[in-house]
């Protein structure tokens, strides 16, 4: 499978007799499945059908199976990201990479990049990311990661919440040629809907399971996003990916090369 392609791209390649008809057909039909011992199904046809990559959820993964997994994506991909990265997962990984596959940690974001290229070219389209507080910054850099690795060029404002709206209204000036919002919030998650209120371009709310006591898991701030009177979208509790993956859809306009 060829990565980071569309059909446009496959059916030019073929006409510049830079692919046979055998190895188009294949890179085209977007529906090639690899199995790893005899569990995980990887879909290395996701990238031709949805202009987007397979990204692997670490947790509740042995980490054997998981860098496994991994492995396998890399080489049929030449690129792999995944979320949620634990200690032991990333151990798994390092005994196992080969020397040509090239590993990325992104602490913030715990999530981990395995790559036999370069990075991902820019597609077009600007995410702009959002966080109340510091605490929900990690999810926040999962959505960050994500996009970027669409080929969305991606700014970030963090800790502009509503203890202190007055950090915010500065913070939005340098944002505001984003074509979309991704605003990332705990506790109440407040900042999402006065985001919609204030920019022209489509929000996107991520709740974060910060907060005490009661509905303190992020379900305060899930329901409060869900009944703004503000125009926005919203995700599930700590869905960075997500929010990522859908901004980009945005940002990058339905373009298809």
């Amino acid at each position: 499978m060829l990565p980071n392609t569309t059909i446009r791209d496959i059916l030019r390649m073929y006409c510049r007799d830079e692919l046979s008809e055998d190895e188009a057909t294949a890179a085209i039909e977007g529906l090639r499945i690899e199995m790893i011992d005899g569990m995980a199904r990887i879909d290395t046809g996701r990238s031709v059908r949805c202009g987007m990559p397979e990204v692997v959820l670490a947790e509740g993964k042995e980490p054997r199976t998981f860098a496994e997994i991994m492995l396998a994506q890399v080489k049929t991909a030449g690129r792999c990201v995944a979320t949620r990265v634990s200690a032991a997962h990333l151990e798994a990984l390092r005994a196992r990479l080969p020397p040509e596959v090239r590993m990325e940690h992104r602490e913030a974001a715990r999530a981990v990049i395995l790559s036999t290229g370069g990075e991902p070219g820019l597609r077009g389209g600007k995410v702009a990311i959002l966080t109340a507080g510091t605490s929900d910054i990690p999810v926040a850099e999962e959505a960050k990661l994500i996009a970027e690795e669409v080929g969305c060029e991606v700014r970030t404002a963090y800790d502009v919440g509503v203890a202190g709206i007055h950090r915010l209204f500065s913070a939005l000036r340098d944002l505001m040629e984003a074509d979309v919002f991704i605003v990332v919030a705990g506790r109440e998650g407040t900042l999402p809907a006065i985001v919609a209120g204030l920019v022209d371009r489509p929000v996107i709310g991520v709740p974060v399971s910060t907060g005490y006591g009661y509905m303190g898991g992020g379900e305060a701030a899930l329901a409060s996003m869900l009944q703004a009177c503000s125009v926005l979208a919203v995700v599930n509790i700590d869905a960075g990916f997500t929010a990522g993956a859908f901004a980009a859809q945005i940002a990058h306009g339905g373009r298809r090369g």
